[in-house]
């Protein structure tokens, strides 16, 4: 779990606060601020007076990634109540006894962190007891929204995961349409079938592309050639054609990739910058190790490469996966992508 999560703890009284100092130990590599009412006594660099506990949370909703109240549970549902919007945006809310003996991630337990965070300060605290209600977590099912999280992946059609969730559960089978590469990072592949084309309801989407299903969008590295001095604007026009051409968003690319003789295209290189991606040139040993087949290209003629485009995504990718062959726009610029 990143160290970079902003956490806030809440407490309401003099004894919760006392517990919120003590929490605020096992926390030290997280960036903590500790709420609690006017007048209590404390020695806490890094504590917020409130008068209010509502202005405490809808002030921190979007401004903390997670708020651990050691409040009564009750309280914390009411207060919470008007502020939930979406578990692909709410904060992790936990819960805590005032001897720390017992929490409770109550929302965004998967998306939002709740449920590690709560695993991580249980394992922390001695004798500490983590209840987690969501059933994955306890039947030791497979979730997709975890994968997602963990694999950096965008989500679209949320609203989909509990039928898929809750078919994993009853042991049903689910089809995942995806790619082989993306298929075999799945560690638990119970009740889950690999497939190029929908033929179930029961159907979770793992490619770049628009679907009704569930769908984890993986980021899509390009490789691009292109002839000697070629600008700009034709490298930006042949990008904008690809990307339209596939209904794929400039913000689903991670980065682009070229061969070593193109390291000084300025076109190139002002492209990259442009479009803050940072450009990673292969060399020509790194492109020929590459055991498949690409389409015909003149770099084969002309440096005796396999290729510049398709090689070159596929080297700069995280799944190794050629997912789009290469297009040529004005016989000069080639783009292909990977995921």
């Amino acid at each position: 779990m990143s160290s970079r999560l902003n956490i806030a703890i809440v407490s309401i009284n003099q004894p919760s606060l006392d517990s919120a100092s003590k929490l605020l130990e096992y926390l030290s590599d997280f960036n903590v601020d500790i709420y609690g009412k006017k007048g209590l006594k404390h020695n806490l660099k890094n504590f917020q007076s409130y008068e209010k506990i509502d202005t405490v949370l809808e002030n921190g909703w979007k401004k903390y990634d997670a708020i651990i109240c050691i409040l009564a549970m009750g309280i914390v549902v009411r207060k919470i109540a008007p502020l939930l919007k979406s578990k692909a945006s709410d904060p992790a809310i936990i819960v805590m006894s005032m001897d720390l003996s017992k929490i409770v991630p109550l929302l965004s337990g998967h998306i939002g962190g709740a449920n590690e965070l709560s695993d991580l300060i249980a394992s922390r605290i001695d004798g500490c007891l983590n209840f987690i209600s969501t059933a994955t977590d306890q039947t030791k099912t497979f979730a997709f929204d975890m994968f997602a999280k963990k694999n950096s992946l965008e989500i679209e059609n949320l609203k989909c995961l509990a039928k898929i969730s809750n078919s994993l559960l009853n042991k049903k089978e689910i089809e995942v349409k995806t790619y082989e590469n993306i298929f075999e990072t799945i560690s638990d592949k119970t009740n889950l079938k690999r497939v190029d084309q929908q033929s179930s309801e029961l159907c979770v989407n793992i490619t770049p592309f628009k679907d009704e299903n569930l769908t984890l969008k993986p980021k899509v590295y390009l490789g691009i050639g292109c002839n000697r001095d070629t600008s700009l604007e034709e490298i930006e026009e042949a990008f904008t054609l690809f990307l339209d051409k596939y209904a794929l968003k400039k913000e689903q690319i991670e980065n682009i990739a070229s061969f070593e003789a193109k390291s000084d295209e300025k076109g190139l290189l002002e492209f990259a910058s442009k479009y803050n991606f940072s450009i990673k040139f292969f060399k020509k040993e790194q492109i020929n190790s590459l055991e498949r087949e690409f389409s015909p290209s003149q770099a084969t003629k002309f440096f005796n490469l396999k290729g510049v485009a398709e090689p070159s995504a596929i080297l700069v990718s995280k799944y190794k996966e050629l997912i789009l062959k290469k297009e040529v726009f004005n016989k000069k610029i080639t783009i292909a992508g990977a995921v």
